[in-house]
């Protein structure tokens, strides 16, 4: 595994498997209420250009249960938010922490951490993926169905980071990925070259009921992510007819599974009726948030 986590592609196949089974063993020591103190010591920075419910605290209450020490910090707070130049604070932070997780509003600001800190760097969220909360989407999957490959995943609406990194783990895994989204709003054709290259089997649709016939899972994200607020009537008027609703729910699976994130705005990607249903396994995704980056903080910042 490289030093970093910046993209699920940082992962082979076979790391993944390890890892994700591993957070399958933390989570149940955690059921048993067992104690580890792998971490002790150490102690992970933090950094948070976008607002966060499950990131923050997953990581926080990871790091803790690990023995380790959570360093929350706020840009504004720090000398970046004055105009000291990334490279600079990377050398320092990599004096003081064992490593750090930064949720940024662009990718390259992670690409450019990581080129000039010798600490593990944590991608927590970027415009470009989110790989982290594929992890434990994948351990979800895992959770019902017992295994990955050959599961059809049918992702609906804005081809987002999400979406992306969920392109990207396709060939790791042997899905099946069906994305259904207007046009405009389809995935990069960048992560799709570079998936397919590797052997992944994704098709692009403009039909939800496409999407959706037969998937053993319904996947769904807001229309309106962080940063496109400006342009949040004409996402919502262009996406309006890719909502997950019970309707759809139909067509797929008759033991499909409904997936989404969070944060939820029901009514729009997604319904009450359906976030709120025995298919749902929204709230086990965000617990999973815990395990699988407990995993991946014992990998990163553990003894080798």
């Amino acid at each position: 595994m490289k030093k970093d986590f910046l993209s699920i592609s940082d992962l082979d196949g076979k790391e993944l498997a390890n890892l994700l089974e591993h957070a399958r063993t933390l989570k149940k020591e955690r059921k048993r209420g067992e104690i580890r103190e792998d971490l002790k010591g150490k102690v992970l920075a933090m950094i948070f250009e976008k607002a966060s419910t499950r990131t923050r605290i997953s990581f926080e209450v990871g790091m803790t249960e690990l023995g380790g020490t959570p360093l929350f910090l706020n840009p504004r707070d720090m000398q970046l938010g004055r105009g000291e130049e990334i490279r600079d604070t990377a050398r320092v932070m990599s004096r003081y922490v064992a490593g750090v997780m930064i949720r940024a509003n662009r990718h390259q600001t992670l690409e450019e951490f990581s080129q000039y800190a010798s600490i593990p760097v944590i991608n927590g969220l970027s415009d470009r993926e989110h790989p982290c909360q594929i992890l434990a989407d994948l351990m979800t999957v895992q959770e019902r169905f017992g295994h990955l490959a050959g599961r059809k995943i049918a992702w609906i609406g804005d081809g987002n980071n999400v979406c992306n990194s969920w392109i990207l783990v396709a060939p790791l895994t042997g899905i099946d990925l069906c994305i259904a989204a207007p046009g405009g709003y389809g995935p990069s054709d960048t992560f799709l070259d570079i998936a397919r290259k590797q052997g992944g089997t994704i098709r692009v649709t403009e039909s939800p009921k496409d999407a959706a016939r037969g998937a053993d899972v319904l996947y769904t994200d807001v229309w309106v992510s962080m940063g496109d607020e400006k342009d949040r009537a004409s996402r919502v008027e262009r996406l309006k007819d890719y909502s997950i609703t019970e309707d759809l729910l139909k067509i797929a699976s008759p033991q499909a599974i409904v997936m989404h994130c969070l944060p939820a705005h029901r009514g729009e990607e997604i319904t009450d009726e359906v976030l709120e249903s025995s298919r749902s396994v929204v709230w086990d995704q965000a617990e999973n948030r815990l395990h699988t980056q407990k995993a991946l903080l014992l990998q990163l910042l553990g003894k080798k």
